[in-house]
């Protein structure tokens, strides 16, 4: 007869036999890209032995390998929980977080790794590079622009992280930045017309307006197809009361965007400061469909109707641009006359004493103008992250 503690110990071996050969079984079936299969046979591991961190750390990746990042985020947290020095497990959760729209809570996770590692090494590096990435995707660019430095001074051939540099550098006001990437750029790519456009818009906001025109010029040269490259020079020659010129440039980005609101609107204005309003209320009104909260659409077509008598309609436009722009003058200016011709000279009085009051001015620089416009669109994905295992 068998003793209990003899039996013990053949039932542990049998079991770990049986481990051993699941977890073969399941690597076996992953290596192969039979996903499912293997999904299924890490799933019996996991099932078997609930504290197996490889296990959950394999359906992780499973899962990060089919684009699942979301599926993919809570294995791997739980692998991490069960064994935090796992190696690489922390940059491929990350790197879920990451693809999966988690910027916030993937910085927090690559933090810890860039005190782990050597600043040299290929792992910091990448990590580095992520994090800068991740604080641009935040919107949080100040905080980007370290990161993205680093990034490029270890991967020099890397274009895509100089732009986010550039566009960051820009965000933030560090001009002479944008314009020492952007002849960085040149010597990766000489006709790169999102250098052009940036330059530009950073010379714009320097004043250097025949500066920025001729950065925008190139651009259009180098690629006459990028988004917003003619809308670009458009407004800055709109801005300098080029009419003629700019509205053949906002017309070239409506072959380019037929649904471009910003296009339509100055394209309008354009028509409207070369007296053609029949050709400008069309365009503002398809402008308003598109996006309901232009202020300078509204704006215009309440001049547009205003000339025409059309009074209430104006009201209504004017109206509508003062509670999108509230502090533009041009706006309080027009509603102050459009009530002098209705006779309300209380209202009048108290818009003409808002115009004089309000300081800013009227137009934006075309870096404003083209976030606005961006902000529209489909955002622009960023560069492929460096490589990691998922």
């Amino acid at each position: 007869m068998m003793t209990p503690i003899l039996a013990a110990s053949i039932c542990m071996a049998q079991a770990s036999a049986s481990s051993s050969s699941e977890r073969d079984t399941a690597f076996a079936l992953e290596q192969q890209g039979k996903f499912p299969e293997a999904e299924s046979a890490w799933r019996t591991v996991v099932n078997s032995h609930p504290a197996d961190a490889e296990g959950y750390a394999h359906l992780g990746l499973l899962e990060a390998r089919q684009e699942h990042y979301k599926e993919a985020i809570p294995l791997y947290r739980k692998a991490l929980s069960l064994s935090p020095s796992m190696p690489g497990l922390r940059l491929n959760f990350g790197l879920a977080l990451f693809k999966g729209g988690e910027l916030r809570q993937a910085i927090e996770t690559f933090t810890p790794l860039l005190k782990s590692e050597p600043l040299s090494s290929p792992d910091a590096q990448r990590v580095t590079a992520l994090i800068g990435i991740a604080h641009y995707g935040l919107g949080e660019f100040s905080a980007a622009v370290p990161f993205l430095k680093h990034a490029t001074q270890s991967d020099p051939g890397n274009l895509p992280f100089r732009l986010l540099l550039a566009q960051s550098c820009l965000s933030t006001q560090q001009y002479q930045c944008v314009l020492d990437v952007y002849h960085e750029i040149l010597t990766l790519n000489a006709e790169s017309a999102e250098a052009d456009m940036l330059a530009g818009e950073a010379l714009d906001e320097m004043r250097d307006h025949d500066g920025a025109i001729q950065q925008f010029r190139a651009a259009v040269r180098a690629d006459p197809k990028v988004p917003n490259v003619h809308f670009g020079l458009g407004y800055l020659l709109w801005s300098k009361g080029q009419f003629e010129e700019a509205a053949q440039e906002f017309q070239a980005e409506l072959v380019n965007v037929p649904n471009h609101a910003e296009a339509l609107t100055y394209l309008a204005d354009c028509d409207q400061q070369m007296s053609r309003p029949e050709a400008a209320l069309p365009l503002l009104e398809k402008a308003i469909q598109i996006n309901p909260n232009l202020a300078q659409a509204h704006l215009d077509l309440g001049i547009v109707y205003a000339d025409s008598e059309r009074r209430d309609d104006a009201l209504r436009e004017l109206k509508t641009a003062v509670k999108l722009s509230p502090n533009d003058p041009a706006i309080h200016y027009r509603l102050a006359r459009l009530y002098m011709a209705m006779g309300k000279k209380t209202e009048a009085n108290a818009e003409f004493q808002t115009t004089s009051n309000l300081h800013k001015a009227a137009n934006d620089s075309v870096f404003n103008k083209l976030k606005q416009a961006q902000q529209k669109e489909k955002p622009v994905e960023s560069p492929t992250p460096p490589a990691a295992d998922n």
